[in-house]
């Protein structure tokens, strides 16, 4: 279990450093922008459709009027499908200044409606979190690991002791690519006996032969 704090390698990246201006550091989280928030589900969230909210612009990440709280233990489960294949390169996790903050990430890729049974399985990832009260600490994934992704799940796994969890942001940075399901289509077309073509080969040796 660990993450990286080398600058400008993906670790923590500081917004302040002058190499890299705000607006441009919020850019480089849009991956929000490419997640199906309709079929997006947060497990043990206390109040439906809360844990949607956690994923907003970089700018917004301060609004504290947004944000998902565990409902029967400390444990929340993010399933988000994406609206392509994703390159994931790296995540913050905001939350409380008190015992409700995440302790512990655990990262899967593509298994869709994933559920808290399935977490007993091993994570592509896991991460030691640390205090991040104004959504500065990136967590950097192994690329490798992450380069194809359509479905991630985020497993909340525990929190630094009290009875729920809280989280205001969760911020993820990588690339998006467009799914190319019309290729199969073009595929499959060309691949299919087209009847006009065997018809033109068929009749014109015949016309040959009689002339």
């Amino acid at each position: 279990m660990s993450h990286g704090h080398s600058h400008g390698g993906g670790g923590c990246r500081c917004a302040a450093e002058p190499e890299e201006p705000p607006e441009q550091r919020g850019l480089a989280y849009g991956l929000y922008l490419r997640i199906d928030l309709e079929r997006l589900r947060c497990l043990n969230e206390s109040r439906e459709g809360s844990g949607r909210g956690v994923f907003k612009p970089w700018e917004e990440r301060t609004d504290r009027s947004k944000f998902v709280e565990s409902d029967a233990d400390d444990e929340l489960l993010f399933n988000i499908p994406f609206t392509g294949n994703v390159k994931l390169k790296g995540i913050i996790i905001m939350g409380e200044d008190d015992d409700s903050h995440p302790s512990e990430m655990r990262l899967y890729k593509n298994i869709p409606q994933m559920s808290f049974d399935d977490t007993d399985r091993e994570p592509d990832q896991t991460f030691s979190l640390n205090r991040d009260l104004t959504g500065e600490l990136e967590y950097a994934t192994k690329i490798s690991r992450f380069s194809n992704v359509y479905h991630l799940s985020i497993h909340i796994s525990k929190n630094f002791g009290a009875d729920t969890t809280k989280v205001f942001y969760i911020g993820l940075r990588g690339e998006w690519t467009e799914l190319r399901r019309h290729e199969v289509t073009i595929c499959n077309y060309e691949a299919s006996a087209n009847p006009a073509d065997h018809k033109v080969h068929q009749v014109t040796p015949q016309t040959h032969f009689i002339s």
